[in-house]
């Protein structure tokens, strides 16, 4: 069984391009990543960069067997994002298939954001714009927003670093790659948050000033002064990391 799927408005050259999962499995282009369940590859159609990544595999651990394929998570999550407001990469093409009631292969293609740098690149290798503070600060916005619109419909992205945050040359932030986010509830979506926070201020520390950081955590939490609770959360995420960098 296959199951592929094509956004609207697409013209004739690219839909003709990603017309189906055999189509894709055979397009060839830039490698940009690959590890043990996907790869991914920067194809151009039409003067039209686009991201193509390809799985084979559907998960690690009891994924392989059990739930929705990683696949399927990315593009639902993207769909999620863009439903609730949250900048993404726009989705293009997706799908998967099955064998026998397994997983046999699934794919998902999203736009390029134009010129768009993630945080992590900037930060390697010094980007002049991080030391602005109003540029810092626009972004801290957006990012702190973001977070806080996930974390109120109870999800969390489980991979939001650096990496995994895009800045187009206007300043505007996309959030991208989230395979791995999935809703939570009670003692599992606080401790979820905490990670998430500390996956972000695990670059940041280094980064930006002890004031920025905490101007984003008043800013993900929408007050001007901290209470006793933000408090014991800011020290649960300082400390989420210690021992393991």
């Amino acid at each position: 069984m296959s199951r592929w799927q094509l956004a609207a408005g697409l013209d004739d050259q690219t839909a003709a391009a990603f017309a189906s999962l055999d189509a894709v499995f055979a397009l060839e282009g830039e490698l940009i990543t690959r590890d043990l369940l996907s790869k991914v590859l920067r194809v151009e159609i039409a003067g039209v960069r686009y991201y193509v990544k390809l799985y084979r595999g559907a998960g690690k651990g009891l994924r392989r067997f059990l739930g929705r394929p990683r696949v399927q998570a990315e593009w639902q999550n993207l769909e999620l994002f863009a439903e609730w407001g949250i900048p993404t990469a726009p989705l293009v093409a997706w799908g998967l298939e099955r064998s026998l009631g397994g997983f046999r292969r699934g794919a998902l293609i999203t736009r390029e954001i134009v010129a768009s740098q993630d945080l992590a690149a900037m930060a390697k290798r010094g980007d002049s714009r991080l030391a602005d503070p109003r540029w810092v600060d626009a972004v801290s916005r957006q990012l702190a927003q973001a977070t806080r619109i996930l974390h109120d419909h109870h999800f969390v992205h489980n991979d939001l670093k650096w990496r995994n945050l895009l800045v187009d040359p206007a300043g505007q932030l996309f959030l991208i790659d989230c395979p791995s986010g999935a809703f939570w509830w009670g003692h599992w979506l606080r401790w979820r948050i905490t990670k998430d926070l500390a996956c972000l201020d695990k670059v940041a520390k280094y980064q930006l000033s002890r004031t920025q950081r905490l101007r984003f955590y008043l800013q993900y939490r929408r007050r001007k002064k901290l209470n006793a609770g933000d408090k014991r959360h800011i020290r649960k995420i300082l400390s989420y990391f210690e021992g393991r960098e």
